[in-house]
């Protein structure tokens, strides 16, 4: 038994098509792709319709090779992110340096009004008099 990676001749057939069969099959469909009635050209035929091979129908001569592609300087802009956030963080410490002045300027205006609000009361209030305790009898709760 052969196995189906050997290069026996039969094998090589089956998976190889000539040019000349597969001609013959395009130019006996036709458009819609079903088989017409014509036979497919003989291939003595084929053979003496051919023509020596021109100049024009040679293949056009090789391009020069391209340059080798080099590669962009490419520039980095860290420097210019460092800026702008040092910037940035400025203005955040800023930010949180004036908030904290309003805030300590806001509970000194406060405790200042909250001082005159009891010297206020203080000197509205009138003395009265209370009864002295008796330091004789210590005061005991009863049950």
């Amino acid at each position: 038994m052969e196995k189906s990676g050997s290069n026996s001749p039969k094998s090589a057939l089956k998976f190889v098509k000539t040019t000349s069969q597969s001609a013959a099959q395009w130019s006996s469909t036709n458009s819609r792709g079903m088989a017409s009635r014509r036979s497919p050209p003989k291939e003595s035929y084929m053979a003496s319709r051919r023509s020596p091979p021109k100049e024009s129908n040679m293949a056009p001569p090789r391009s020069p090779p391209k340059e080798n592609t080099k590669p962009q300087e490419f520039k980095l802009h860290t420097q210019e992110r460092a800026v702008k956030r040092a910037m940035f963080n400025y203005a955040v410490t800023t930010k949180f340096y004036i908030m904290e002045l309003q805030k300590k300027q806001e509970e000194k205006l406060q405790k200042l009004i909250e001082e005159e609000e009891v010297r206020l009361l203080r000197k509205e209030m009138v003395p009265r008099a209370q009864l002295m305790p008796y330091f004789d009898k210590p005061f005991l709760p009863q049950r």
